[in-house]
């Protein structure tokens, strides 16, 4: 019994190792999050509904049919429902019914109908893949924020490095009498200050992390490893606005979806107007019943299968509906539903707008990035060169401790700046890449 609980122990140790080790890339993160994501599948919901209410409107041209039957038991005096004479008795009745109807013409509200709810069911569908856009956003963004603390991490860890070094100098030349016992604790507190800032970066990677588990819904996990090396941003990536906006124009969700709601407010305002316009429909009934009290000529109840032949009565007829006047009820309607459509257009414009405004935002970014990258290049270039002399300089006891620690923090910055600038050019190029129609995310 002790060697399965072992073994199971083990099993489950090992699983849980694995997994922890797993190396995500960008893509298995939004993948993992979509699928995962408690919002995504409440709009889907949404979409559901909007898909059963689309079948419904199509459902809608068929004949309704309804049947109904009744068992009545009438006590004390009461009028006999075959004879309509009053009788002092108890007796029961049976009825049966079976009627029908069908519209023949409505205004064509029913296919203005069918056509909106179509457009709102493409709507919704367009709301689906919008949020997932939007999730996959949201997961890049804490990706590379996670490769962005990584970065600081690993800066920090290089001039720590630096520091431990230099501390370990000093400590040998305070030892030969070369250095003063002040230098020491310079240095000392340079190497203090360097393992603070390092303790600082870890937590907020340990933040990041977080926030991309949460982003992907990954319960139970409290550490994910992304992959190492990504693709580097493109430092002649001409972009153009127009080009930019007429590709998103065509495919981005949230635009298609309010255009598709304009079509649907379009078909709701023509289906209101068919309350203005005469209908006519056809109907037709079965009926047939049985009376307790509905005896023979020697005063024995007629058997039901008798009565129930007998009592038959059918009908069939056409009615014509003209509406007149309603307190102008429906012209009101009318009205409401034009404002609506206008509503529905002006609200496209906007999306149209908001459109033109990101990506005009995201072309001028870019280039203002690319200018900054390549700047903060140079300037790690230079601040190390600087950081490298002063380096000598100090080992040669020409410089003191605080100005070494100077052209350090400069470089330190310098790497720091360089990373930044280059994980923001990064994604502001994978969004214009998305924009361009690009499969970014290989969503559906």
């Amino acid at each position: 019994m002790n060697l399965k609980i072992n073994i199971t122990t083990f099993l489950l140790l090992a699983s849980f190792i694995g997994f922890s080790q797993e190396v995500w890339t960008l893509e298995e993160c939004v993948d993992y999050a979509i699928e995962h994501n408690l919002q995504v599948k409440n709009i889907s919901y949404n979409n559901e509904s909007s898909r059963e209410s689309y079948r419904q409107s199509i459902r809608d041209l068929l004949p309704s049919v309804s049947g109904s039957t009744d068992y009545t038991i009438r006590y004390g005096r009461s009028a006999d429902p075959q004879t309509n004479d009053y009788v002092n008795t108890e007796f029961f009745s049976n009825n049966y019914s079976l009627n029908a109807s069908l519209d023949l013409f409505r205004g064509f509200q029913k296919m203005n109908s069918i056509r909106a709810s179509k457009f709102i069911y493409k709507a919704t569908q367009e709301d689906i893949l919008q949020e997932k856009f939007l999730l996959a956003f949201r997961v890049m963004s804490a990706f590379y924020d996670i490769k962005f603390f990584e970065g600081l991490v690993a800066n920090t860890l290089e001039q720590l490095e630096i520091s431990q070094a230099n501390y370990d100098l000093v400590e040998k030349q305070v030892e030969l009498g070369l250095m003063a016992g002040a230098d020491l604790y310079e240095a000392e507190s340079n190497l203090l200050g360097d393992k603070f800032l390092l303790t600082q970066n870890r937590n907020q990677l340990t933040n990041a992390k977080l926030a991309l588990l949460q982003e992907m819904n990954l319960i139970g996990a409290t550490d994910i490893t992304i992959q190492e090396t990504l693709e580097e941003a493109s430092l002649n990536q001409d972009v153009t606005l127009d080009s930019l906006y007429r590709s998103a124009r065509g495919f981005v969700p949230l635009v298609k979806a309010q255009e598709y709601r304009v079509s649907a407010a379009k078909k709701q305002m023509q289906a209101v107007r068919g309350d203005l316009f005469p209908s006519l429909s056809l109907f037709a009934g079965y009926g047939t019943s049985y009376f307790e009290t509905n005896v023979d000529e020697d005063g024995n109840v007629i058997p039901f299968k008798t009565q129930f032949n007998d009592n038959q009565s059918k009908f069939v007829g056409a009615q014509l509906n003209i509406p007149i006047t309603n307190g102008w009820a429906n012209h009101s309607r009318v009205k409401q539903q034009k404002i609506a459509y206008m509503q529905a257009k002006n609200n496209l414009e906007i999306q149209e707008q908001e459109l033109f405004k990101l990506l005009q935002q995201l072309v001028q970014d870019n280039r203002a990035l690319i200018a900054e990258y390549q700047q903060s290049i140079q300037k790690v270039d230079a601040q190390e060169l600087a950081f490298t002399i002063a380096q000598k300089r100090y080992e040669k006891g020409l410089i003191n401790g605080l100005e070494l620690f100077q052209a350090k923090n400069l470089y330190g910055v310098a790497q720091n700046e360089n990373l930044q600038v280059g994980l923001r050019l990064k994604v502001n190029q994978s969004t214009i890449d998305f924009y361009s129609g690009l499969p970014i995310f290989n969503i559906n």
